[in-house]
């Protein structure tokens, strides 16, 4: 299914003064099955915060390396549709072609939301890469058969570099360059930042929906 659908991811296109920045992140507990989903908007250039909102349910696919969409995707999309702002530009805390069958999850919620999405991880998945210089904006290929796959960006000064990846409808100079472009003095750019807060709990502004288990455990269609 991942082979198949990673022929619909498009690699190229530009995003041309965004008003509305989303950024998206899981928690996911696997002791107890559960997980909580955010998605926040941020109204650009300023990053102020327009929408935060958060979905908590069970899951019961397993933890899977490389399969992660299909655990967290579900969640990520509930999240969206009770989003009352449509989002231009979309920056997922996950990969996006820069895995094993070139569909991670922002590149799977990139194909369903029909938006620009962007992969920025923290840790790589797989491929390989010299170390990139130390000042902000420095990168190295990720390179995996010989295919470039993403970049190795660095973001802030005598901080570990992000994995950022092509996720749909964006080539890879402009998602390193939105990366940056969002980049508040942190790691990590300010869409995914906040919603790594809001997932985990630490979000003033966020909202939270509880929604049932069957919702999860149903999966997506594919």
């Amino acid at each position: 299914m991942q082979r198949r659908l990673s022929d619909q991811v498009l690699r190229s296109g530009e995003v041309v003064k965004p008003r509305f920045i989303a950024g998206v992140d899981v928690s996911a507990s696997r002791a107890r099955g559960t997980a909580t989903g955010a998605v926040i908007v941020l109204e650009y250039p300023g990053l102020s915060l327009v929408e935060a909102k958060v979905v908590h349910g069970e899951v019961d696919f397993p933890y899977l390396p490389g399969l992660l969409s299909f655990r967290e995707a579900p969640l990520v999309l509930e999240v969206f549709e009770i989003l009352e702002t449509k989002p231009d530009l979309v920056l997922v805390d996950g990969q996006g072609i820069a895995h094993p069958r070139r569909i991670g999850l922002a590149s799977h919620l990139g194909l369903f939301l029909d938006v620009p999405t962007i992969g920025c991880a923290k840790s790589r998945l797989c491929g390989s890469h010299d170390t990139p210089g130390s000042e902000p904006g420095s990168y190295a290929e990720l390179l995996d058969g010989g295919e470039i796959i993403g970049v190795v960006l660095r973001t802030k000064e005598r901080t570990k570099p992000v994995y950022v990846s092509v996720g749909n409808r964006v080539d890879l100079p402009t998602a390193w360059h939105w990366v940056l472009e969002c980049c508040r003095g942190y790691r990590l750019p300010e869409p995914i930042r906040l919603a790594h807060q809001a997932a985990g709990g630490n979000l003033k502004w966020a909202e939270c929906v509880s929604i049932p288990e069957s919702v999860i455990k149903s999966g997506f269609p594919c």
